[in-house]
């Protein structure tokens, strides 16, 4: 069994609890405007222009596939600016054996590992067993999630997660399915699911002023996470300019005192855990 891997970043503190490990899956079933890895949200479709493009030659065809060396590689970034596929011809296909040899490398410095993306639970039967693969090094399990699939019909997957990160991008199921190209009813059973089975550490909301309506967004999932947990923590997340390809998303980042009226707003809805970011 194999996976399709973007890239495993060694260290991060942004992520869960403590210093993890993060795993990034490449694939999305989201089409956010505000995405700031839009590399990870398609599959490669061979077109070969990334090739044509690389200042180093890092990249190459060989069996009718591209071919990625890492060591001639400079990070420029440039094959993923001309990816008409959302795509990153550095995603390798992996089994669990690379991926648990790279996080025994670095187990003794990290508390966990975290799988996020793209979208982690689209591979889930592969994300499945790497994680029970990863229990086993006693480190703990997160799964960073746009919630956008029934996670209650998948039990034993949830119950051998330590935990889930969940996005909440927008209430209203209508502002969702123009943010995303989808709808949200899946994402709000999901957070209920989760909080109740006491799987979730975050929630978080990206904010984007004069796109979205943040206020109401704020307001119904503060509710929704004090009536069930008001001590689950919930992250406010300043939508930044670096990395973004919608020219409309000319407000961010929004200013301190923005951000600091929508956390008035879940305080007044008795959240007791709210962070900015």
């Amino acid at each position: 069994m194999k996976g399709i891997i973007n890239r495993i970043l060694p260290f991060s503190c942004v992520d869960g609890p403590g210093n993890r490990c993060v795993v990034f899956f490449q694939g999305c079933n989201f089409k956010c405007i505000y995405c700031h890895n839009p590399e990870t949200i398609g599959n490669c479709t061979l077109c070969f222009k990334c090739i044509k493009i690389c200042p180093q030659q890092a990249l190459s065809i060989k069996n009718n596939k591209i071919l990625w060396e890492e060591k001639l590689c400079c990070s420029c970034d440039e094959c993923i600016k001309v990816c008409t596929a959302h795509s990153d011809p550095r995603a390798n296909l992996m089994n669990i054996e690379q991926i648990v040899n790279i996080i025994k490398e670095i187990a003794p410095f990290i508390s966990g590992v975290t799988f996020s993306g793209g979208e982690c639970t689209l591979q889930l039967k592969f994300l499945h067993q790497l994680i029970i693969a990863v229990n086993k090094m006693n480190l703990t399990t997160c799964v960073d999630t746009n919630g956008s699939i029934p996670l209650w019909e998948y039990e034993d997957f949830v119950n051998d997660t330590s935990m889930f990160i969940l996005d909440i991008k927008s209430f209203q199921e209508e502002e969702h399915r123009k943010l995303t190209n989808s709808d949200n009813k899946t994402v709000i059973d999901n957070f209920k699911y989760l909080a109740r089975k006491s799987k979730l550490y975050e929630v978080r909301t990206v904010i984007v002023p004069e796109i979205l309506n943040n206020n109401d967004t704020v307001y119904n999932v503060s509710k929704l996470i004090a009536d069930i947990n008001p001590d689950l923590r919930y992250k406010l997340i300043k939508c930044q300019p670096h990395g973004l390809q919608n020219e409309m998303l000319t407000k961010c980042p929004p200013e301190d005192r923005y951000m600091n009226n929508l956390k008035k707003i879940a305080k007044k809805n008795m959240c007791r855990n709210i962070i900015i970011n």
